[in-house]
């Protein structure tokens, strides 16, 4: 936990920058009926009814200090997706860093054994060589940062019925847009020394 932490309070390095990864469902909804316009002293009205158009998973990179965020849409959340997340990442994000430190939950695609089972190994060792993880406590995840920037995109943007991936890419990347043009980040206070007062449960005495 302290190990996450610690890098919250560090200050922002172009060489070694601190990157926020997580994933999230999405379902995709669809109206049954022509949802009624909103008029005067009334509000758009929607059918209770609706259709459920599949799934799409939602990766996203956060980087508190740089205020910035990518959101991909993606079919499927295997370690294959995750593998070419980390090989986006570092080759067209941050393709100028020495190192980017990823903080991440432990979720079983999380490994840098998926980038072996996707790239031939040296591409994977490619990779790795740029990539430093640092991995939230079990049961810890709301320490990653993007947690709250997936609430701010839910608020935000996906609160609604969104039938179609297009219209999810679209919508995603207005919003995208807009927040990294804000340069919009997260106020975060929590610390090492919180963390001791606080948590002392998770300590051992």
């Amino acid at each position: 936990m302290e190990d996450v932490l610690d890098l919250y309070e560090e200050p922002h390095d172009p060489k070694r920058p601190v990157v926020c990864f997580d994933e999230m469902p999405y379902q995709l909804i669809a109206e049954v009926r022509q949802p009624l316009p909103m008029r005067s002293g009334r509000p758009q009205r929607y059918d209770y009814e609706y259709k459920r158009m599949g799934t799409r998973n939602l990766f996203m990179f956060f980087q508190p200090l740089g205020g910035w965020r990518q959101v991909k849409v993606t079919e499927r959340r295997t370690k294959q997706d995750y593998a070419h997340c980390m090989r986006h990442l570092v080759d067209t994000h941050f393709p100028d860093a020495d190192v980017i430190r990823v903080v991440q939950d432990n979720l079983n695609t999380h490994t840098p054994a998926a980038l072996y089972e996707t790239f031939e190994p040296a591409e994977a060792r490619r990779i790795l060589r740029k990539l430093e993880f640092h991995y939230t406590p079990v049961h810890g995840s709301w320490l990653n940062m993007v947690e709250i920037e997936f609430s701010v995109l839910i608020r935000q943007c996906l609160d609604r019925r969104i039938p179609d991936e297009q219209m999810l890419q679209r919508e995603i990347a207005a919003w995208q847009a807009e927040r990294n043009a804000q340069k919009a980040t997260v106020d975060w206070q929590f610390t090492s020394n919180d963390a001791r007062v606080k948590l002392t449960r998770l300590y051992a005495s």
